[in-house]
Order: structure tokens, then sequence, then C-alpha cells
């Protein structure tokens, strides 16, 4: 798979992978429940560092979108 993220955009990084990863749960591709791969497997998927992938996740926990367990991994969230 190609990388969506193109770091020439006027647009953080992370932020590309975010809203590509908030993209797939909401088309159901990443559907509620589903545990995200980590984020080793992340960053090597979309040719990121490792910051960046983390950085995207919060963004993503902090728009309920997922949330990490400790030790469990980062799960999609169930709709409200």
């Amino acid at each position: 798979m190609e990388s969506p993220v193109d770091p020439s955009r006027a647009e953080y990084v992370w932020r590309q992978v975010a809203d590509h990863l908030a993209g797939r749960i909401a088309s159901g591709d990443l559907p509620a429940g589903a545990r995200l791969p980590g984020e080793r497997a992340l960053a090597e998927e979309y040719g990121v560092a490792l910051g960046t992938v983390r950085r995207a996740v919060l963004d993503l926990r902090e728009r309920g979108l997922v949330q990490t367990l400790p030790a469990k991994g980062t799960f999609v969230s169930r709709p409200e």
C-alpha cells in the first residue's frame, strides 16, 4: 500500500495520519471494537516516525474515536 502521507503538503504529517485513520474508521474498514495495529506497525505502514504515530493516536483519542488500554492496545470506540 502506498502511504497517503505527503510531507510536502502544508499540513502536519501526524494530522494526515490521524485523518486517514479517522476515514478508515468512518468507512467501517476499522469497525467499532477493532484493535489498531501497534505503533511500530502503523509507523512502518505510513512511512513515518514513531512519534508521529503517537501524536496521531493522541489526536484520535481526543476526538473520541479510539481508546487506549495500557498493555492491551488501542481500540476503535463504540458509537455513543
